[in-house]
């Protein structure tokens, strides 16, 4: 069960609540776990608590805490889904990415000291990517980032490991949009992508419609092993 950890904004605007598991013993390192447009829902804070189980300390930020601050909902909901396409509108990505380098300094200070590293899923994979080019992350996963296409211009600033997740039949990241995004790409030695057939966007969620166990499965152990390497 984890905590709430407040964190403040760099730009002197307030603070953040983290949802925050700490491990047993010494964290290995800290994990970054960024949400979908559906807040630090019961999900998120399932991965938050199984990373910390395998001794890591992990925290998940409130990534619209600027305009729905605590903002919960069940993408298995349809009016919840809807809301969460109008609260996305809201997001500015450029303070997320700030939020997030924020939340890597806290981390480090919790833990006087050591690798971070970021994890995130959906609009969080896209925030995952551009922690990835902006801040100094020591490793960064993107599960099925949408936008990742649009900012492919940052790419050249990724020297930290990096690896993308994509399902190949995910109807909001397209086969042309993935075909950009391995172009840019596959010719750094920093990142890694994957993709999985025969599942669509949001497949590694804890729970929920939009699961798929062996694809999920697959993403995760590959996603453990290359932090287990990343942040050793």
């Amino acid at each position: 069960m984890g905590l709430m950890t407040p964190i403040e904004a760099l730009d002197a605007s307030g603070s953040f609540d983290a949802y925050t598991a700490k491990p047993a013993g010494t964290p290995k390192a800290a994990i970054i776990v960024i949400q979908e447009i559906f807040g630090v829902n019961p999900g998120i804070r399932k991965k938050v608590d199984d990373w910390a189980a395998k001794g890591y300390l992990a925290l998940a930020p409130d990534m619209f805490w600027r305009f729905k601050p605590g903002y919960d909902v069940d993408p298995d909901v349809p009016a919840d889904m809807q809301d969460a396409f109008v609260a996305m509108q809201q997001f500015d990505i450029g303070k997320g990415i700030e939020d997030v380098e924020a939340t890597i300094r806290a981390a480090r200070k919790l833990m006087g000291g050591g690798k971070v590293g970021v994890v995130g899923f959906c609009l969080g994979g896209r925030v995952a990517f551009l922690t990835a080019t902006r801040t100094d992350v020591d490793a960064s996963v993107g599960y099925y980032g949408g936008g990742i296409d649009t900012m492919l211009g940052e790419s050249h600033a990724i020297a930290k490991p990096l690896m993308l997740h994509f399902a190949e039949d995910d109807h909001f990241i397209t086969a042309e949009k993935r075909a950009a995004i391995h172009a840019a790409l596959d010719g750094n030695k920093h990142a890694t992508i994957h993709e999985y057939a025969g599942v669509d966007h949001g497949f590694a969620t804890t729970s929920g419609k939009r699961r798929d166990d062996a694809a999920a499965e697959l993403a995760d152990g590959r996603t453990e092993a290359f932090f287990a390497e990343a942040l050793a």
